[in-house]
């Protein structure tokens, strides 16, 4: 691609010369019989620029030999639009030219005859198809790039509002997989043609700005290559050193997200140099650094610290003698072509090596950590919609550029916002799932603490772990994690579903037994779904799973399902008489701590402090003397021998307020215990009013007594699931 004008014509002939230099007559052949197939199918069509639809072919077919191709790759490339533009089927593209090669041609072709609500929801789904493609074979993106390339240099001929659409799927799509495959002389021609149809102004106003300065620039880059270049000569190295212009739209980038002027955009000014070997390059930097002022902070060493896309070079920022800033880049010939065509020039096609798939793709997950996770994002893509395959691969993937290692080393890329949890799942699925804590840097960090560049995760787990909870899902910022953890509560609840169904049943069931009504004529499904629209469940299973988890009142289920109001459970004699002689009308009253009575209007009504009840705890009432009604859990053992007992239960002002619970805590003693549960419950949004702690005689066993503030009896159960996460600790308590 190097040296040639952008708009000229390609011709077959071209094409052909380029492939000769590294291919065989039999590979050759190939070819060459995928191009008068691809002249003759594509014969009398043409393109909106009036040229021939083959020459977009093999346009194709040129640059996939610039980059070294193979046979098969560069055949799949002069079909690629064969079966979607000519009516080909499948059956006669495998007969004429095998299984692989229709499999790449199929791989890029469009989605067709399959109803989409809109244009966008039909462009996620044709990117899903490549990208799910792409994860078996990476040679299906590098046809997908260089069509799009040679599309985009032809863009001209569109009409305006055709040319931004594409532009605009190009640079959010293409160029980002392009970067991250290592192919930047393709991605930044991309980007810089997407910005000249994007917003054209701007890219005019920087081209005029760059070519202001190109005479002043070449100037000024010339005779610091000559003086690198002197002395680089006299401790005899093997090297080539040349000026870099940077693209347009990278400059506008800089400009736009460092607020920057045109004039403060530092390696405008840049150098490359390239030499033999890795130590060259060490050794170049040093004499570089004796000789001229580096600017502290810009040194950056990506040999030792290769990017996620396979790049490596050696970067440093240095002042020259005129107070002049120059960018230099030191690398190998292998990191240069690497660095500019990729994944395309680290497996190029060398002929009499026998091509295997199923290695190349495994080097390259073993080359690329990104490239594991778009596989892993593959097992996905029945439960996904194209459009949230789509949302995962650009935010977790094309937007990552935080940079974390784990403790033996590997690197993983993440979006910004980042937190332990999302390193814990990109890691495995199962280790997300059974996360417990987490170290950053060798220091113990709540799982929402916001990762950087740098930082080294490692991830406590354990075999124990009852998952993830739904608080985790404000935790996570990628949209592979919280999938992961979405996918796990629903399929936690659907196996819990029946359990708490039949559980309601039960309790409908016991409950209507003791109050003497017929179960056989009241446990009738069709009575029970005509009482289900006063509850705010459509049917009879939702309502049974309501009266299990408690969020309806079973008391009120049996009197909207009889038609009759409950009497109370008042034994006592004398208080017996003090209802005879009131109204038949029953009223309830509502108190300031959230709890409902029936039956009484005056009496002052408060949580007995023995066992401390939270809304969605099974409550009873005790009739105190001088102390009105006390509020007990129905399991308090202080009222299991009391007779002054009386129906109440929570009203609907109980889910807006908080409520004390008491909770003891077994562990193994170790460093950084308080500091684990004190994280635990800030994570988990719970008020801690009182701790305390003591190490038994043992020396071993720590008790940790707790007083927190919740909302709900199920907020509570989060908070006891997430601290018997932990590490060591054995056993937690809710006590008297």
């Amino acid at each position: 691609m190097k040296g040639m004008s952008k708009n000229k014509i390609i011709t077959a002939e071209m094409m052909f010369e380029q492939a000769k230099t590294y291919l065989s007559e039999e590979s050759l052949a190939l070819i060459t019989k995928a191009y008068n197939y691809a002249n003759e199918k594509h014969e009398g069509q043409f393109r909106k620029s009036g040229d021939p639809y083959i020459i977009h072919a093999i346009a194709v077919g040129y640059i996939l030999a610039t980059i070294h191709g193979g046979p098969k790759t560069i055949a799949a490339g002069l079909l690629h639009d064969v079966m979607e533009d000519c009516d080909v089927s499948r059956e006669t593209m495998v007969e004429e030219f095998g299984e692989e090669i229709t499999t790449l041609v199929e791989a890029v072709t469009k989605i067709g005859n399959i109803k989409f609500k809109d244009e966008k929801e039909y462009l996620a789904a044709n990117h899903r198809k490549i990208f799910i493609a792409m994860a078996k074979d990476v040679r299906v993106i590098l046809i997908k790039l260089v069509d799009r390339l040679h599309n985009m240099r032809t863009l001209n001929f569109m009409k305006p509002e055709k040319q931004k659409k594409i532009a605009r799927e190009t640079l959010e799509v293409y160029a980002p997989i392009a970067h991250r495959l290592g192919m930047s002389e393709i991605k930044n021609e991309l980007e810089d043609l997407c910005f000249l149809y994007l917003e054209p102004q701007k890219y005019h106003e920087i081209a005029h700005l760059v070519e202001v300065k190109k005479d002043e620039r070449a100037k000024l880059v010339e005779k610091m290559i000559g003086e690198i270049s002197d002395m680089l000569n006299k401790h005899n190295f093997k090297f080539r050193i040349f000026g870099r212009s940077k693209h347009l739209y990278s400059i506008h980038k800089k400009m736009v997200t460092k607020n920057k002027r045109f004039e403060e955009i530092l390696d405008l000014y840049a150098i490359r140099i390239i030499t033999e070997t890795e130590l060259n390059c060490y050794e170049i930097l040093g004499y570089i650094h004796a000789k001229y002022h580096p600017i502290p902070g810009r040194l950056k060493d990506y040999i030792a610290m290769p990017k996620m896309n396979m790049y490596q070079s050696l970067h440093t920022t240095i002042v020259a003698d005129e107070g002049n800033i120059f960018e230099v880049q030191i690398r190998t010939e292998e990191m240069d072509a690497i660095a500019e065509q990729g994944v395309a020039a680290h497996w190029r096609y060398k002929e009499g090596k026998k091509y295997s798939v199923e290695a190349e793709q495994k080097e390259i997950e073993e080359k690329l950590a990104w490239y594991r996770d778009l596989t892993t994002m593959t097992d996905d893509v029945d439960v996904s919609s194209p459009e949230d395959y789509m949302n995962v691969l650009q935010r977790d993937i094309f937007e990552a550029n935080v940079y974390v290692m784990s403790p033996l080393g590997r690197v993983i890329d993440l979006p910004n916002g980042s937190t332990p949890l999302d390193f814990a799942y990109r890691i495995h699925t199962e280790v997300g799932h059974s996360t417990i804590g987490a170290l950053v840097n060798g220091y113990l960090v709540p799982l929402n603490t916001e990762l950087k560049t740098g930082d080294v995760v490692q991830i406590r787990t354990s075999k124990q772990s009852n998952g993830p909870s739904e608080d985790w899902l404000k935790i996570v910022k990628t949209a592979h994690a919280r999938n992961k953890i979405k996918s796990f509560l629903q399929k936690k609840e659907n196996e819990n579903r029946a359990q708490f169904i039949e559980k309601g049943e039960t309790m409908l069931r016991d409950e209507l037994i003791r109050r003497n009504f017929d179960e056989k004529v009241w446990m009738d499904k069709g009575k029970i779904e005509n009482v289900c629209n006063q509850f705010t469940v459509s049917n009879y299973n939702d309502l049974m799973y309501a009266i299990a988890v408690k969020s309806v009142n079973l008391q009120q289920v049996i009197e909207r399902l009889t038609n009759q109001k409950m009497p109370t459970l008042l034994d006592n004699l004398s208080l017996t008489k003090l209802f005879q002689s009131r109204p038949k009308e029953v009223k309830k009253v509502t108190s300031n701590i959230g709890v409902s009575v029936e039956g009484i209007d005056s009496m002052m009504i408060s949580f007995a402090g023995c066992c401390k009840p939270v809304y969605g705890d099974e409550i009873v009432g005790f009739i105190s003397k001088g102390q009105g009604v006390k509020v007990h859990r129905k399991d308090c053992p202080n009222i299991i021998k009391e007779q002054r007992l009386i129906n109440v239960y929570w009203d609907e002002s109980a889910e807006s307020k908080t409520y004390e619970a008491n909770l003891l805590i077994y562990a193994n003693d170790r460093n950084y215990l308080i500091s684990d549960i004190v994280t635990i419950v800030s994570q988990c949004k719970v008020r801690l009013i009182g701790i305390n702690s003591y190490v038994q005689n043992d020396r071993i066993t720590a008790v940790i007594k707790l007083t927190v503030e919740v909302h709900s009896l199920e907020h509570l159960r989060v908070l006891i699931a997430n601290v018997k996460k932990l590490n060591s600790i054995t056993a937690v308590e809710r006590v008297l």
